[in-house]
């Protein structure tokens, strides 16, 4: 009978995705509420581009929490994915260099015998800083399309600019449409 239940209870483990037991780290929040902070910046173009996009409640006051919890579960597969390639990369530099060359590279103490530990550690920071910094190129180009669709707003008006980019029944989401629309013309032409 243990046997069953055990069994059963193991089973019920596998079948829970990894990503459900798993919370990101204190540092994966701190570094996804810096990462929200800066995508909201202070201009009222870029906060009502903000709200559009994370907030969820009918005056979008929760968007913050939202971009936090949303930037904190990506810093951690940023994370677990920098970690996962960078030790790839270690084992594929160890086999190339060889296993003396590669502990005298990264290996600290006794024969180095931590080296693939101190590459593996190296890599992931330096994967880690790459994924950082293209997300801070998105949250640049979402500023500067937010504040792109402010100035034509304010051009042509906010009837005419709700008709031009609304989608729903009451043109609400007008503005926050036109940021999309624009971000993803910066990376069409981008690709040409």
């Amino acid at each position: 009978m243990k046997r069953s239940i055990t069994a059963v209870a193991v089973m019920a483990l596998l079948t829970v995705p990894a990503g459900a037991v798993a919370k990101p780290s204190d540092s994966d929040r701190a570094n996804a509420a810096q990462e929200c902070r800066a995508e909201r910046g202070d201009s009222t173009a870029t906060r009502e581009a903000f709200k559009a996009k994370y907030g969820t409640n009918a005056n979008g006051r929760n968007a913050f929490g939202k971009c936090v919890s949303t930037r904190a579960r990506d810093e951690e597969q940023e994370g677990k994915a920098a970690h996962a390639n960078a030790s790839k990369q270690c084992k594929a530099e160890a086999e190339e260099l060889g296993a003396a060359a590669f502990a005298a590279k990264y290996g600290k103490g006794k024969k180095g015998a931590n080296a693939h530990g101190k590459c593996v550690s190296a890599m992931a920071k330096e994967l880690e800083a790459e994924a950082d910094a293209e997300d801070q190129e998105q949250i640049a180009e979402r500023k500067s399309a937010a504040k792109t669709c402010a100035a034509e707003r304010k051009e042509i008006g906010v009837d005419p600019f709700a008709e031009k980019y609304g989608t729903n029944k009451n043109k609400r989401n007008a503005f926050g449409k036109c940021v999309s629309k624009t971000v993803k013309a910066q990376h069409d032409d981008d690709a040409q």
